[in-house]
């Protein structure tokens, strides 16, 4: 499963590299990851630090500097005071567009170097609802 660590770490260098090539400077890792992630519907800062695997203090880090890239906007969470929503800026439409061109024309490249039936196979798979996850006795 190792694959699937480095496939992802090849989509994102491609997007990384395909954001700066369209003038969006440096997108590191994790804010890329923070990103998809709110494009997935997750907007709470304590779920995306767990997500990401961080602290909530490395998360509010990250937060406040994309907020000062007007990346992201976060805002008090209505049923939480305590907690904080984190939304796209209006600002940031242009690079998610541009992300998703970018996205877009990585997975018609790998298509054609897999050919169509192991890309087709290949997104079948990563589509189906695997369960939560394992966890393996020793």
């Amino acid at each position: 499963m190792m694959d699937l660590l480095r496939a992802y770490y090849w989509f994102d260098e491609a997007l990384q590299a395909g954001l700066k090539q369209h003038g969006w400077g440096d997108v590191t890792r994790s804010q890329s990851l923070i990103l998809s992630n709110v494009a997935f519907g997750v907007r709470r800062a304590s779920q995306l630090a767990k997500n990401l695997g961080v602290t909530r203090q490395a998360i509010s880090q990250m937060l406040t500097e994309m907020e000062r890239k007007e990346l992201i906007t976060m805002s008090a969470d209505p049923s939480d005071g305590r907690a904080q929503i984190v939304n796209f800026s209006t600002r940031s439409q242009g690079i998610r567009d541009d992300a998703m061109k970018i996205l877009n024309t990585i997975e018609a490249r790998l298509g054609e170097q897999l050919g169509k039936r192991r890309f087709e196979a290949l997104t079948e798979a990563l589509s189906r609802d695997w369960g939560p996850p394992a966890f393996v006795d020793q």
